[in-house]
């Protein structure tokens, strides 16, 4: 989540641009936001989604160190740069200067035909050379998210010239979540966030831990926004509950150990001493 402190580090780094200068031998990396080309709006949520995605496992590689999101983020707020113009090659030496980046990685979303309409393409650029070392190209359908992902981040990983350990290899090939219903939901509910829109950033992250409990980072963003206090838990308690009255039947559902079922009698119904509903961390 985009924090004031960020956006003040945002601010400062505008400020004092001028005087900065590319890093020079520091593994430092950035992966900026996608871009979507495709013509199909509903696609936007992939490119903060992707972007995510690859800086989630390029941090889990020792010797890398990754730019956070949200400080992306804050640059974008702060320097009004649209995501295309994040991956501008004529901006794009700019934003890894601002960063502090060594490296930057950014890339398009395409439209294809066929059987993989989809094509994501990716750069690898050397911010103090101002050179593109290499790039990388993955296809399929929407469903082929993660797997797509995945080709990205291990052509990356090659042009970089790091060597994996095969228990590394293995925990990177890991998905976030192979249901794409699941990651569009996320991704949706990161972009709601950074709008400031947090009850509906909520109910996303929620949707998207329905559709797959075990999908990755979705259950910590739902706990920092509680644990931060911007929902509010009379609302997040009211959606849960229309949720459950429109999946099930609470006649059908409610078992005989169950504490309050429905009796043909009033006096025949036991009186709560009280009711408290917890979510369930993720």
């Amino acid at each position: 989540m985009v924090t004031e402190e960020l956006r003040q580090w945002a601010r400062e780094a505008l400020k004092e641009e001028k005087a900065l200068q590319a890093l020079q031998g520091r593994n430092t990396a950035a992966v900026l936001y996608f871009s979507n080309k495709t013509g199909r709006p509903e696609l936007d949520p992939v490119q903060k989604g992707m972007a995510l995605m690859l800086i989630t496992d390029l941090s889990g590689i020792e010797g890398i160190q990754v730019i956070e999101r949200a400080r992306i983020q804050a640059l974008t707020e702060e320097t009004g740069l649209a995501v295309s113009g994040l991956v501008d090659p004529d901006t794009a030496p700019r934003v890894g200067r601002l960063l502090g980046a060594r490296w930057l990685v950014g890339g398009d979303i395409l439209r294809e035909g066929g059987t993989a309409p989809l094509r994501i393409q990716s750069n690898l650029l050397d911010v103090p050379a101002a050179e593109i070392l290499g790039g990388a190209t993955a296809g399929g359908s929407l469903d082929d998210l993660f797997r797509m992902e995945k080709d990205l981040l291990f052509r990356i990983v090659e042009l970089l010239k790091i060597e994996l350990t095969p228990a590394q290899k293995a925990a990177l090939k890991r998905p976030c979540s192979t249901s794409s219903t699941a990651l569009l939901a996320f991704f949706k509910g990161i972009d709601a966030s950074d709008r400031g829109d947090y009850e509906e950033a909520a109910r996303l992250y929620e949707s998207a831990l329905k559709y797959d409990p075990d999908i990755c980072m979705a259950g910590d963003a739902l706990r920092e926004l509680k644990t931060l206090g911007l929902v509010t838990a009379a609302k997040r308690s009211t959606r849960l509950l229309q949720s459950l009255r429109d999946s099930t039947s609470l006649t059908d559902q409610l078992t005989p150990e169950s504490p309050v079922k429905r009796a043909g009698r009033p006096e025949d119904t036991p009186v709560p001493v009280g009711i408290d509903i917890t979510f369930p961390e993720q």
